[in-house]
């Protein structure tokens, strides 16, 4: 457990130093394989005009860039704090083996960093969310899907 202590100590270590610099929110990340940082990230929305440069997204591509791969296979990511509904997503499609977290998305909450509306709209029907969705040329899409699915020489993930 020490060393787990030690690599989100590091993470929170990010989420001040990037806050102090201007960069973005109180954020920080490191993603871990073997008992090495391969990735480091902290907020950087503000700083960037970047509003998917969170924490984790910013660590997730720094770790995929560091170990030539766009999977985080048997890494460790040491976050901050709970991911939002975005980063969970990205974590999830870089595939570690497991998150650890410092603060709760409801710690989040009570410094106005609140995602629970973009919880509840994932969970509502395409036409009752507060962004307007329509579906459009479905068909010529679909075209593309099936070549894919016919390439021979894809690369699966």
């Amino acid at each position: 457990m020490e060393e787990h202590k030690k690599f989100m100590q590091e993470a929170i270590r990010l989420s001040r130093e990037g806050m102090q610099s201007d960069q973005g929110g109180p954020f920080g990340c490191v993603i871990v394989k073997d008992g090495e940082i391969i990735g480091r990230g902290n907020n950087k929305v503000s700083s960037t005009n970047d509003p998917t440069a969170h924490a984790e997204v910013v660590a997730i591509r720094d770790a995929c860039k560091n170990i030539g791969h766009f999977q985080l296979d048997d890494c460790i990511v040491y976050t901050s704090c709970e991911p939002c509904p975005m980063c969970l997503g990205a974590i999830y499609w870089a595939r570690p083996k497991k998150i650890f977290f410092a603060c709760s998305r409801n710690d989040a909450a009570d410094i106005d960093f609140d995602d629970d509306f973009i919880y509840k709209e994932i969970e509502m029907p395409v036409g009752n969310r507060s962004i307007p969705s329509e579906q459009i040329s479905q068909k010529e899409a679909v075209e593309v899907f099936k070549e894919w699915k016919a390439k021979t020489d894809r690369i699966e993930y």
